[in-house]
């Protein structure tokens, strides 16, 4: 047995509340409350032991395999009866549109119009499970006292049967589901005489019988003549699974509308190769009436357009809503969603263009939009108060979507809208909410009226909490990548200040993996009549790298100003970085230019040697004498050597990134580089700097920052 405490789990319940009273508790239960309240399905849920799970113990009405995907779900999922439980009261969902606006997963797998109530099974002290009771979409769209009150009081008594059971220690059995009797073989038991089983033979259309689980029960010979399969091949087989032109998810979905909305629905099918055939389905709790003619016969009222290679069957299909929420999962930034949903969504349910709708500082945001002939009618919506009263605003501060079949139904609610046209005939505002709260509205406007019927809405406000997911982190990619950005350019030299008989150019790209921001630095520094250079890598790509980065930075600075050899520079960074206590190393190559007599001296922490281009156009790598990387030993000494630094000679300084990638042998690609600076050496330097980062660059993106100082001694 199980049993939780304000919504958390006990630890005092065993394993599943079964409670063996002599009858069927659970299932009595349940069908005792339907029948009060006249639902047609339901489902009893009980605690999983320990876990924060709960477990479908019993279902009736509809096929388990209806609720499949909710069998087993977790307290925090965002589902009514786990809400229910979570937060000890009745959650109340009255038809689709509230269904896709509250519980898109829901919506998306269930997209059909019914109600849904779901209660907890609670004593005031512990929790047992939930229940839920749905309708057809006909109910009224609030739930009545007289039936809010028969609900409360089963999931009472239920609760009060569990507790005494729990007392007790009985166990509860495992019970069968609750649904119609079993199939019978032959006409005469389905439908009562042998006289009525005559008349159905006779009728000049197709008439079926299929219980709850999709399974002919019944077919006359009209049905089996226009379908092209014997009446023996059909009974007892799914209509959908016995006929292969009929199996298509389409078709299945009909029967599964039908049954959840006792509302009649009809489809047509292809019967190959050339003939077309009308099925309408009248539904009951007891299974379905299926009636099949000739397309011809079926009037014009309720005529199913006919399905062209350019008309999908459906708006979206499951497996373009698969592949949708693949494809949003891959979207980095906000952009990236935007046209994901225009390449993606628009086209699938007919709209022209689209416009995504943010909000900031109390004002409406245009995030990205995409179709509009004249982007300004779009931008002058940017800026617009929150409290402006428009159909943008409307959507994104309610979270209620609305729908505009025609110019007239907009102007009607919206007057102020006619003095922006923006072209278009049709609207549908979709808010997107993500964790419970609008994160932005998605606009799709239709070039013609377009009528909105009810499970078309169901279906976009479902995708709506697709995009609503990606946009949120989209949002969220987007101020970090800026506030990663800041933070770099910021640590960073806006500008290399111009140095006596050096020219310099230098580049920096963050890694294309992870937080595009790291430790890879550089500078230059006037001093005393001559100049210095620095470069270095601080180990990681995060925030703390970049942190450290910018102490060192600032320590090289002020260690060369008060005129430390390179040498001294190079030991006072190492100990200021222990001292420090970081847990990062860092390498660092650091260099006093003496441009008036030709000369470099430099000194090297676990830095890649830096390459020399001397003016005749040869290329060597200056295998330096050096110490450790920073960091590391507090008591290391750093050697230095002088470099001839001869007029026109080049110096490139560069981090590991630009020749460290998988697979790539070190010394190749520093030989590589070395040829490449030798070819184009003579380039100007600012396009030296781009031709030696583009031909070190690889396919496959950038792992590690790259930086890269570029000094040249003018003649």
């Amino acid at each position: 047995m199980v049993g939780v405490s304000d919504g958390q789990p006990s630890a005092q319940a065993p394993a599943t509340a079964r409670t063996r009273v002599g009858r069927p508790l659970l299932s009595l239960a349940l069908a005792s409350m339907m029948d009060e309240v006249h639902a047609h399905s339901g489902a009893v849920y009980l605690l999983a032991g320990q876990e924060p799970v709960l477990e479908m113990a019993v279902m009736a009405g509809l096929p388990r395999a209806f609720a499949a995907p909710w069998e087993r779900v977790g307290l925090s999922a965002p589902i009514p009866v786990a809400d229910a439980v979570r937060e000890r009261r009745l959650v109340w969902v009255g038809g689709e549109e509230e269904m896709a606006r509250l519980y898109p997963r829901i919506s998306v797998v269930l997209p059909y119009p019914f109600a849904l109530a779901a209660l907890p099974v609670a004593t005031e002290s512990t929790a047992y499970g939930a229940v839920f009771v749905t309708w057809p979409g006909s109910h009224p769209p609030e739930l009545s006292d007289r039936e809010r009150t028969h609900l409360s009081a089963a999931c009472d008594r239920l609760a009060a049967r569990l507790a005494r059971a729990l007392e007790d220690s009985v166990p509860v059995l495992p019970e069968p589901d609750l649904l119609a009797a079993p199939v019978l073989a032959g006409a005469a038991g389905t439908l009562g005489t042998v006289e009525s089983a005559r008349m159905v033979a006779r009728l000049p259309y197709g008439l079926c019988s299929l219980d709850l689980h999709g399974r002919i029960s019944f077919a006359n010979a009209a049905a089996a003549e226009l379908i092209g399969v014997p009446v023996s091949q059909l009974l007892g087989a799914q209509l959908w699974a016995s006929v292969p032109w009929l199996n298509d998810p389409v078709y299945e979905d009909r029967y599964r509308a039908a049954l959840f909305s006792q509302q009649t629905t009809s489809f047509m099918a292809l019967r190959p190769p050339g003939d077309w055939l009308s099925f309408r389905l009248y539904p009951s709790t007891s299974g379905l009436t299926v009636r099949v003619t000739r397309a011809r016969a079926v009037t014009e009222m309720n005529r199913v357009p006919r399905p062209t290679a350019d008309t999908p069957s459906r708006l979206v299909t499951i497996s373009q809503v698969l592949s949708l929420a693949g494809a949003l999962t891959e979207a980095v930034s906000v952009q990236d969603v935007v046209q994901l949903v225009a390449d993606e969504i628009a086209p699938a349910v007919g709209s022209q263009a689209l416009v995504v709708l943010g909000s900031r500082a109390g004002r409406l945001h245009v995030l990205g939009h995409h179709g509009y002939p004249d982007a300004h009618v779009v931008e002058r919506f940017d800026g617009l108060p929150l409290s402006e009263r428009t159909p943008g605003t409307h959507a994104l501060t309610t979270g209620v979507p609305a729908f505009f079949e025609d110019q007239q139904q907009l102007e009607r609610l919206y007057p102020a809208r006619e003095a922006t046209p923006d072209g278009f005939a049709a609207w549908a505002y979709l808010p997107l909410i993500a964790s419970g709260r609008p994160v932005g509205t998605l606009v799709l406007t239709y070039a013609e009226p377009h009528s909105f019927p009810a499970d078309e809405r169901a279906v976009l406000t479902s995708l709506g909490g697709l995009i609503a997911q990606a946009l949120e982190r989209a949002v969220l990619y987007d101020a970090k990548h800026q506030l990663a950005h800041g933070l770099q350019a910021a640590l960073l030299p806006h500008s290399l200040p111009p140095l006596p008989g050096i020219d310099a150019a230098a580049r920096y790209l963050p890694a294309t993996q992870g937080m595009d921001i790291g430790g890879d630095f550089y500078d230059l520094v006037p001093a005393q009549g001559q100049a210095a250079a620095v470069i270095g890598d601080v180990q990681g790509h995060n925030v703390t790298a970049a942190g450290l980065m910018g102490q060192i930075r600032t320590a090289v600075r002020a260690y060369t100003t008060v005129g430390q050899p390179p040498g001294e520079v190079m030991r006072s960074t190492n100990r200021l970085l222990i001292d420090l206590g970081a847990d990062l190393f860092a390498s660092c190559l650091y260099l006093r230019l003496d441009p008036e007599h030709g000369r470099a001296v430099m000194a090297r922490a676990g830095h890649p040697p830096p390459l020399l281009r001397r003016p005749d156009g040869r290329v060597r790598v200056l295998d330096l004498a050096g110490g450790p990387l920073l960091g590391i030993d507090g008591s290391a000494t750093y050697q230095t050597t002088q470099v001839d630094l001869a007029p026109g000679s080049v110096l490139v300084l560069y981090t590991d990134g630009l020749i460290e990638s998988p697979g790539t042998d070190i010394e190749e690609a520093l030989a590589d580089l070395g040829r490449v600076l030798g070819e184009a050496g003579d380039l100007p330097l600012d396009q030296l700097a781009d031709h030696l980062v583009e031909s070190c660059a690889t396919p496959r993106g950038r792992i590690d920052d790259v930086a890269v100082l570029l000094l040249r001694a003018r003649s």
